[in-house]
């Protein structure tokens, strides 16, 4: 590694350094809320001092100086992000507690992650001679906003995985609910039997249902923001059903069953259209494949005896 490289390692490293201790020192760092009443707040701490201090990665020191400026960082960015609403809907979607805020960390920190390597790969570059500065600066913008963009898609791909199961799920626990209402039982109580004998995604969601109904919300409107949280179509007919079926007094039993018969169709249509999609695509290597070598094998031959006979 030439003089240079070595100048600009110490460097950026010194500044960085500085930088910390300048931010966080205590006149430019303002309190929160709950450090400045911390004091006058009578409570009997019984946790564990040693088991507080340790961290959740396993970097150590380096994490406890990090943390706080990354959680500024979010705090600072999260103010020019308009869709935090839509961001909390997608977490809830994925069947993830975390908030928006540890969201927005983990992105962070995958950015950071892709320009820890970008940065790695500049230098080795670098250091055999082949740097181009351009090329550089586009390769450490590309992977940083690439892991910023990757987690996005990592839970995109959560949801999309748990709507499938929750639609698989969703035939099996509906007919017991309806079986257990034609059994004398509540909606309620159908739901709490479901919470007991069903696991998955779904079951989930109903223990989520019934844990706010016995907060004090009321059955239809705890259903419905189940159904705002998923927002699957099959959901909010089954949410729509049941609340029409309890205002106009209609059997709860039969509506379940045709809302349990409706996702199974759902299901076979889609597929039969994915079925259809796969038979399109096996046309190209059939047609760009397989076909030619098949004519070539056909008229190889008699192309060779026409050459014989001449």
């Amino acid at each position: 590694m030439s003089a240079l490289a070595i100048a600009a390692l110490t460097g950026a490293c010194l500044g960085s350094g500085l930088w910390l201790m300048f931010v966080r020192l205590p006149a430019m760092r303002q309190p929160r809320f709950a450090e400045r009443i911390a004091p006058q707040l009578k409570s009997v701490d019984v946790s564990s001092r040693l088991l507080s201090s340790q961290t959740v990665t396993p970097f150590g020191p380096l994490e406890r100086i990090v943390r706080p400026v990354a959680r500024d960082a979010v705090n600072w960015l999260n103010r020019f992000s308009p869709a935090s609403s839509v961001l909390a809907k997608r977490l809830d979607q994925a069947g993830r507690s975390q908030s928006v805020l540890d969201f927005r960390a983990e992105q962070i920190i995958w950015a950071s992650a892709g320009l820890a390597a970008s940065t790695t790969v500049i230098v080795m570059l670098a250091v055999s001679g082949n740097f181009n500065p351009l090329l550089a600066v586009l390769i450490i913008i590309g992977t940083s906003a690439g892991g910023y963009l990757l987690r996005d898609y990592v839970l995109s791909a959560q949801i999309r995985k748990r709507e499938g199961r929750i639609l698989a799920e969703f035939p099996s626990l509906a007919e017991l609910m309806a079986l257990a209402v034609s059994a004398g039982e509540s909606a309620s109580g159908a739901l709490e039997r479901i919470c007991r004998t069903g696991h998955g995604e779904l079951a989930k969601e109903f223990s989520r249902v019934l844990a706010e109904t016995r907060a004090g919300a009321p059955l239809m409107l705890a259903l419905q923001n189940f159904s705002n949280r998923t927002q699957l179509a099959p959901l909010v007919r089954f949410v729509d059903g049941i609340s029409v079926a309890v205002e106009r007094g209609t059997p709860l039993a039969d509506v379940l069953r045709a809302q349990a018969q409706d996702v199974r169709d759902l299901s076979k249509r889609e597929l039969m259209e994915s079925a259809g999609r796969k038979e399109i695509a096996m046309m190209v290597p059939v047609v760009f494949g397989v076909l030619p070598l098949s004519v070539l094998f056909a008229v190889y031959p008699g192309i060779a005896l026409i050459e014989l006979g001449l």
